[in-house]
Parts: structure tokens; sequence; C-alpha cells
């Protein structure tokens, strides 16, 4: 197994599709933007206002993330068959209609119904969009998804820097913070349209995907490549903590911290205002020097940082934590799904992203839940504790696989 950048310069890159680059850069933005401030900070006191049951608070958090278990591997592999465009839309349409049906919610049990239609949006969304920058930029994929990564966080960033204000200058008036969900939801689905229109999918790769209808081959291809399963796994540990992350490090600082909901949004956002500008550097390193470094730093560092969460109550540590804790969750995101780019055969790249996807979505939906259990039983720090041994660990079992590995390929 190959954990390396690989100079991979064909196909030839395509240099007219800069106004592609830009225009899914922006859409991206604005569906993170709508998706990430539909739950952060909103959701976890949206909840408890609806009177959900502690029990099932985690899979208030989760609902949103079951789409990408189920549809993220069959929308990549769908898009490597009818093309990129067509599936964005779709996504697009979804980021533009889910926002206003929270504004109709008068029960818990009808927000998870809520939160797992609009999780379809971005289980759609994220591994198609991957899928194009790998298949249009074979020699650049670190810096192009990074660089896109960084336009979603841009979005990301913001989110709870709005939500915050929305929710401290309203009163906890969550509709209204829905409404301008709704608002960005729109805007990405003006951004799908002009997709739309400016760019066209590959000809050459129309008739390849037309002979492969029916066959199945990215499912079989991916399936069988343990080398990306590996790979997904670690972006799976860090989307399992982000997931669990975002969602109780809220009612931690509310609940024990006692802190204004303008200083949640601070610290919530302060967690990823520096990654948009490190992130395409930190892709282009990967693209020279490989993606295990960054893969592992990322994992062991991040780990150590929610350890020190329970041992602290005050605003300037906490804020230090969650900037430590989103530069190496931002380590780990530039470098995986590059890697599985790597990895990935060039007619498969959809399926590829979406299998990565898939594996996250998982991750990303179990933290909440195990997290809620634990949290139960014993309490915030008895959470953050699970949290940081699950990215250690598996940063020690990822360097230990790729030694072993590369071990055996010199042999």
């Amino acid at each position: 197994m190959e954990f390396s950048a690989r100079n991979n310069k064909e196909p030839a890159e395509l240099d007219g599709n800069e106004v592609f680059f830009i225009i899914l850069c922006v859409m991206g933005a604005f569906a993170i933007l709508s998706s990430t401030m539909s739950k952060n900070p909103v959701l976890n006191p949206f909840a408890e206002s609806l009177g959900t049951p502690e029990a099932f608070m985690g899979f208030v958090a989760a609902a949103s993330t079951l789409p990408g278990v189920l549809i993220s591997f069959p929308a990549g592999s769908l898009s490597d068959i009818v093309g990129r465009r067509k599936i964005l839309l779709v996504s697009a349409i979804i980021f533009a209609s889910a926002p206003f049906l929270y504004t109709f919610i008068n029960s818990w049990w009808q927000l998870i119904l809520v939160r797992f239609y609009h999780g379809f949006a971005t289980a759609i969304f994220v591994p198609v969009a991957r899928a194009a920058l790998a298949e249009y930029y074979p020699s650049r994929r670190g810096e192009k998804i990074s660089t896109f990564t960084s336009a979603t966080i841009v979005g990301r960033s913001a989110a709870p820097f709005l939500g915050g204000f929305i929710l401290s200058l309203t009163l906890w008036n969550y509709r209204m913070v829905y409404l301008a969900v709704g608002l960005f939801g729109i805007l990405t689905l003006a951004a799908g349209l002009m997709l739309s229109r400016q760019v066209t999918d590959k000809p050459a790769r129309r008739s390849e995907k037309r002979r492969n209808v029916g066959k199945l081959e990215g499912f079989r291809v991916v399936l069988r490549n343990h080398s990306i399963l590996i790979a997904s796994v670690t972006e799976a540990a860090a989307r399992y903590v982000y997931g669990a992350l975002e969602f109780f490090l809220v009612g931690y600082l509310k609940n024990v911290a006692k802190m204004d909901p303008s200083l949640i949004g601070i610290i919530m956002g302060m967690q990823l205002i520096l990654i948009p500008i490190i992130n395409p550097f930190m892709g282009r390193l990967s693209d020279r020097v490989g993606r295990k470094l960054p893969i592992i730093g990322g994992l062991v560092l991040g780990g150590i940082s929610i350890l020190a969460i329970p041992y602290n109550i005050q605003f300037i540590p906490l804020l230090l934590i969650s900037v430590t804790f989103g530069l190496c969750f931002s380590m780990i995101i530039s470098s995986a799904p590059a890697l599985v780019g790597d990895l990935a055969d060039k007619e498969s790249y959809g399926a590829a992203m979406g299998f990565l996807a898939t594996i996250m979505d998982i991750g990303q939906m179990a933290g909440p839940i195990f997290t809620g259990f634990i949290m139960a039983s014993f309490g915030y720090s008895g959470s953050f504790f699970s949290l940081g041994a699950v990215l250690i660990a598996v940063g020690v079992a990822f360097s230990i696989y790729t030694s072993i590995t590369s071990k055996i390929r010199r042999i």
C-alpha cells in the first residue's frame, strides 16, 4: 500500500475548468455554512426546548449523518456514470428546501425526521465534489481538494458566529436562525444552477460511463481495495470525534462553563477560523511529501487536545483547545481524501470518494450516539476522555499499519 503522493500526470488537467473550480468552491462555502448553521450552536438548545429525552439527544445529532451511510457510495458511483453536475444539482435542491421545514417543527421526533432529510444534501454533495476535483486535477488533487475544503470551512467557521449572534439578538428565537439557514441554502442552489450552465462533463468520460452502466464496476474496484478502507478509517475517526465534539461541547460550554451564547459561538467558530488559510498549503505539502505524517500528527495531537477539555472552564484555555483541535482536524481532512484519490483508479473516483464519505459518515453518526450513552453514565469528563482516546488509538494503529506495510513492500 502506497501512502505517499503519486505524481499522476494523466489525464491532462483541464485548465479550462477553473470556472468549475471557483463555482464549486462558492457552492461549497454556502452549502456548508447552511448545513453547519442548522446545528451549531442552535441544534442542542433547540432539541432541549422540544423536550427531547437525554438518551435521544445523540440521535438528534446523528440523524443528519445517517443519509451519508445510505447514499454517499451510490451517489458517488452514479456520478461516475451520469456525470457530476446532475448529482450536484440534486444536492443543491435539498440544501435549499430542507431549512424551511425546521420552522414547522413542534416535537423532537419531527426534528429527527427533518435532520434526516437535510443530511442527504451533504451526503451527496461532498463525495461528488471531491470526485470531480480528483478527476480534473490528478497531479494537484491534494491542493485542489484541500482548497475546496477550505472554502467549505469558511462557511463552517462563519456558521457558529452567525448562529450565536442571531440567537443572542433574538433572545433564543430558533426559527429566525433556520430562516437564515434557508437563505444560504437558496444561494447554494443558485451556485448549483450556474455550475450546470457553465460546466460540461468530459465527453470521453461519458462514453466510459455508459459502458459501465449496470456493471457496478466502481463498487467492485473500491470494495476490493483494502488500502482505501484503511485510508477512509482515518477520516472516519476524525469525524467520529468531530461530530460528537461539535454537539456536546456546546452543552459543556452552556451547562458547565456557564458561558454566554456569543462566547460559545466564538469558541466553536475559532475552532476552524485559521484552517481556510493553512489548509491549501497543507494539501500542497502532502502532494509533495506524502499523506502519512499529517494524518498521524493530526490524530495524535487532536486526541491530546480533547483530553484537556474537562480540566478547563475558562474562556481563553477552552478557546486555545478549540483552535488546536481545529488545526489537527485540518491536518487529517486535507490529506485523507487526497490519499483515497491516490489509491483509486481513475474510472472510479466517484465510487472511491463515495465509499470514503460512507465510512466517514458512519464515524460521524456513531460519535454523538455512543458519546451520548457515555455521557449519561460518566458525564462530560468520561465523554471527552473517550473521544481523545479514539483519536490517539487510531493514530497509533495507522502508524503501525503503514510501517508494517512499507516493510512488506520493500521485501
